[in-house]
């Protein structure tokens, strides 16, 4: 599944360039950079789960409100992920 990740990190503080340090590293693990702040990852569903887990890892050490947005966003992309399926599905059936 495509998965793109966006973030905005308050960097006014120096725990704040250090979170967004590491949100980006882990990123670049997992897709490539688009823009700054903006990674397109390509990830089979056990990557995913991972990387979804690492990224609230990272949200629970800092208590950082704006992860519950990446958790929503991850949960609507599997969603249209599953939607996907059922069509696609739904489409060979009709094909037959």
């Amino acid at each position: 599944m495509l998965v793109l990740i966006t973030y905005d990190v308050n960097t006014q503080d120096a725990a704040g360039v250090r979170r967004l340090n590491k949100i980006a590293k882990l990123c670049v693990k997992y897709g490539q950079r688009v823009q700054n702040s903006v990674f397109e990852c390509l990830l089979e569903n056990y990557n995913y789960r991972l990387l979804q887990h690492e990224l609230l890892k990272i949200a629970d050490q800092y208590k950082y409100h704006g992860f519950a947005k990446t958790r929503n966003i991850l949960y609507i992309q599997e969603q249209i992920d599953r939607a996907e399926k059922a069509l696609n599905h739904h489409k060979q059936k009709s094909a037959e």
